[in-house]
């Protein structure tokens, strides 16, 4: 190969290196987004530009010092210009497929820990290469890697979740003990003082952390800063309690300064320390081509010189943070995670996005034992103290859904405020803390102490919590694995195996768009059932009906796939309803909660009409239930390898079926299109497929008794028909709930028994 293929090598870096930063964003833009969004501090426009001037500052008093990915990890000195192109491509490619990935399923993580596992497993790889061409035993392989690295980087994801969560939860429970929900009041008598200790932690953050290797700052300056530390916190102490007092006066409400300020600490951080996981690689791979270009002998030269620090151009730091900037405005996957963490912190009742577990439902019942033994020792009156000043019925939000902040301003301030102390005090401990695991567990913790995880959503919280974790190791084993992989791979098949990796990467991360397109598409039809405005009694009313028959069509389509697929036995097709019968059960319950709150608006004097109105509850969870019920009595069939149904039973369903399909289609339609005039139409067909089915079930008998129909064919069969009756039954009951409800008053004599 000639040094020609390697100056393609390095294109291939920076190409990568420009999706690298898109999907890198996307993942860490929840480090400084998520307490100012949830918050909703300022409009959103406001937010971005804050948070975007924080990019641009972080980049600009960066020094671009690429070190990690040169010489922290493993010993260039020892490896040639093709065996460094070969492990930074690797990581390159792995970093892009990982990133990706978790930003897809809106699952935060470190791009610090991505990288630095990367540049270790694919550094591996080929080190064990070398030493097995050379003949060496695998004790060597200490001489080429820095794995105390790898070592400090685990321990700083233990120590931040343990740390960075204890922090937010007992910082949180002391504010909101001092202040209440309604904090309002006593920001004005000593709000001075606590915001001075916030900007003090957050200005410290940004001269420790932020502009940590600045070059308007020297080695000279940075060690004074540090040893002067503590001086240095109270004089920023003394001047921002005096102006937020003078703010105070002139009444402007001090906590949206320490949120903003907050988040431009944050993004002005994540820009001038994380820029090396995103163009580290590709300007090590740039130096590493320019000085074996300048060598007689380029591609047996060792990479001695990137030992040495090299400061990044200017130009390219600029190129990088405008990137940066464009991907913060207009990347959905980056809200996608934020609104991951969002969801997790939600004061109240929300719509949640993670299921029950095993694990997560023990964790709760140990808390929930643990706060038993407490209540015991503590005495009551103290107790009742603390739960008057833990009131969440004093948290005071706009009426509208889509107004309402998922959090309060001094739980963000105490986000920002907890995540500013505890990433700088590791900062200038040299421990290893992510920035990514601090600012999350800091959310958490806060939310906890906010009683925000209460009984009905705990369960639904830790389980997102344990998923977001467990993706976080998840993320050192598969960056390992498979730069490791793919480093072997092009070690061995040179171009060629460049050109296949870079379609298969191409091709994963065109099919991770679609499933995160599939994704949003899922989330917007839960905006849909989810109604933003609850003012009205009869709008709300008459959008519940609506979405019930969006939700009916869901139901009817979801039906004649999943009876198909039992016809044809396709267990990936029955697979794929099951997860869709769980989204259905999801906008059942968002529509049932806005039912609740549409009872709650209407008055008393209504309580015949709530009443009535409250009956679709109860319809349409058995609706959902029955539609359940099918799926998974198909899928368990069909998954055990049992025997299809019989081709007259399936005759049989496929009639049953076109009946019941027609019945919800004319619901569907007149819900949606506000026909009250179908209830004669439907009843004609329920009446249909009584007798369709009271004559399958004679024929039914018969096929038992001579033996032709086995016992799980039969249980199946019933169970199917049985649910279609019972579809069809509560489809009418909703329809003369929803004329009854409309009108007023019954409109259609009870000669249907449907209770």
């Amino acid at each position: 190969m000639g040094i020609e293929l390697f100056l393609f090598a390095v294109i291939v870096l920076f190409v990568f290196s420009i999706f690298d930063l898109i999907v890198g964003v996307s993942n860490d833009a929840v480090n400084f987004l998520n307490s100012s969004i949830g918050s909703k501090v300022a409009p959103r426009v406001v937010i971005m530009i804050v948070a975007s001037l924080g990019i641009m500052a972080g980049v600009i008093f960066s020094g671009g010092m690429m070190e990690v990915a040169r010489k922290s990890i493993f010993h260039p000195q020892l490896f040639t210009m093709p065996e460094i192109m070969t492990i930074f491509l690797a990581v390159m490619l792995t970093d892009i497929i990982l990133l990706d990935l978790f930003n897809t399923y809106g699952l935060p993580t470190s791009t610090t820990v991505s990288i630095v596992f990367e540049l270790l497993g694919a550094a591996v790889a080929v080190s064990i290469l070398k030493i097995s061409a050379q003949g060496e035993g695998l004790s060597h392989l200490a001489d080429y890697i820095n794995t105390s690295k790898a070592m400090l980087i685990i321990f700083g994801i233990l120590l931040s979740v343990i740390v960075a969560f204890i922090a937010g939860a007992v910082v949180q429970y002391i504010s909101r003990i001092l202040f209440t929900f309604d904090y309002m009041k006593r920001l004005k008598r000593y709000g001075a003082i606590w915001g001075g200790i916030a900007l003090a932690f957050i200005t410290y953050f940004i001269l420790i952390k932020g502009a940590k290797g600045a070059t308007f700052i020297s080695a000279e300056e940075a060690k004074l800063i540090k040893e002067n530390a503590f001086y240095l916190l109270l004089i920023i102490f003394a001047v921002s309690t005096v102006v937020m007092q003078i703010l105070l006066f002139f009444k402007v409400n001090i906590l949206k300064t320490v949120v903003l300020i907050g988040t431009f600490a944050l993004a002005m951080a994540f820009a001038a320390n994380d820029l090396v996981n995103f163009i580290g690689v590709p300007m090590a791979g740039f130096h590493a081509y320019i000085f074996a270009a300048a060598s007689d002998s380029p591609l047996t030269l060792t990479m001695d010189a990137l030992g040495q620090k090299v400061p990044t151009e200017t130009y390219m730091l600029l190129i990088a943070g405008l990137i940066m900037v464009i991907t913060l405005w207009i990347s959905k996957k980056a809200r996608t995670v934020t609104e991951t963490e969002i969801s997790l912190g939600h004061q109240g009742e929300n719509i949640e996005r993670f299921e029950s577990t095993l694990l997560s439902r023990t964790i709760v019942r140990m808390v929930i034992a643990l706060f038993d033994v407490v209540k015991v020792i503590i005495p009551a009156p103290v107790q009742r103290w603390a739960m008057s000043r833990l009131d969440t019925s004093k948290y005071k939000v706009e009426s509208e859904s889509d107004k309402r902040p998922s959090f309060d301003l001094l739980r963000a301030s105490v986000n920002l405020m907890v995540a500013s102390a505890v990433i700088s005090y590791a900062t200038s401990q040299k421990l290893p803390l992510s920035t990514t695991y601090v600012t999350f567990m800091v959310a958490m913790g806060t939310s906890f102490s906010d009683l925000a995880w209460g009984r009905e959503s705990a369960v639904y919280r830790v389980t997102g919590v344990l998923t977001v974790i467990g993706g976080w190791f998840m993320t050192a084993f598969i960056a390992f694995t498979v730069a490791s992989i793919m480093a072997v791979i092009i070690f061995y098949t040179k171009a060629l195996g460049i050109f296949a990796l870079l379609l298969l990467v191409a091709l994963i991360v065109w099919k991770n768009h679609r499933k995160h397109s599939e994704r949003s598409k899922i989330s917007e039809m839960e905006k849909v059932f989810n109604l933003k405005k609850i003012t009205d009694v009869n709008e709300s009313v008459s959008t519940t009906f609506e979405q019930l028959g969006l939700l009916i069509r869901e139901i009817r389509e979801s039906l004649e796939n999943t009876l198909n697929a039992l016809y044809n036995l396709n267990t990936n097709n029955l697979r794929v309803e099951r997860k869709r019968a769980k989204q259905i059960q999801r906008w059942a319950n968002i529509i049932i909660a806005n039912v609740f709150k549409t009872i709650r608006l209407m008055e008393k004097e209504h309580f015949e009409l709530s009443n009535q109105y409250g009956q679709t509850i109860r319809r349409l969870q058995k609706m959902v239930d029955g539609h359940r019920d099918i799926v998974l009595r198909s899928l368990i069939h069909v998954s055990n390898h049992h025997k299809g149904l019989l081709p007259v039973q399936v005759d049989d369903l496929k009639k049953a079926q076109h009946l019941i399909s027609e019945l919800l289609n004319e619901v569907e339609s007149g819900m949606t299109e506000k026909n009250i005039k179908m209830h004669d139409v439907l009843v004609k067909k329920n009446n249909e497929l009584k007798k369709i089915s009271k004559k399958q079930n004679t024929d039914q008998v018969e096929r038992i008794r001579s033996g032709e129909s086995k016992t799980r064919l039969s249980i199946l069969f019933y169970a199917i028909i049985g649910n279609f009756l019972m579809l069809s039954k509560q489809s009418i009951r909703l329809v003369e709930i929803y004329t009854d409800t409309l009108n007023g008053a019954s409109r259609f004599s009870k000669e249907f028994d449907l209770d």
